[in-house]
């Protein structure tokens, strides 16, 4: 059976004098499809996004530069997960509440995700997640 749970995915890595490269493949590093990538830049240092879920989408979230924490709660466990190298990635299941927290300077996230932008599959209420999904 495969693992639904929030965690970490180490990427693979190529190592080269000239500089190293880090690899994500579609179905194979990552448990989906790619539908669609956006970045985040330009948070101010020590700030953070606030918190939403998906209904159905799954994303795959990478700190490019810089570090972040990443507080995840799946409605019945609350974890920090801190993102501050290229070739590790979160992998988080749709309904599960994410909040982006403690940029540090200049840090740039990538987030792959499993289904393109649909506003309908946002959940920006906590207290409407957390009925979701203790229903």
């Amino acid at each position: 059976m495969y693992d639904n749970r929030p965690r970490i995915i180490e990427l693979p890595q190529h190592f080269d004098p000239r500089g190293n490269l880090a690899v994500i493949e579609e179905c194979r590093e990552i448990p989906f499809a790619i539908e669609r990538c956006h970045w985040i830049y330009d948070v101010p240092g020590g700030g953070g996004r606030e918190g939403h879920a998906y209904r159905r989408n799954r994303e795959f979230i990478l700190a490019l530069s810089g570090s972040f924490d990443v507080l995840v709660d799946d409605g019945l466990e609350k974890r920090t997960f801190t993102l501050n190298r290229s070739y590790f990635g979160l992998y988080l299941p749709e309904l599960t509440w994410r909040e982006l927290t403690n940029f540090s300077t200049n840090a740039v996230v990538l987030v792959i995700s499993s289904a393109p932008y649909d506003e309908d599959d946002y959940i920006l209420d906590y207290e409407e997640y957390l009925k979701l999904v203790k229903s």
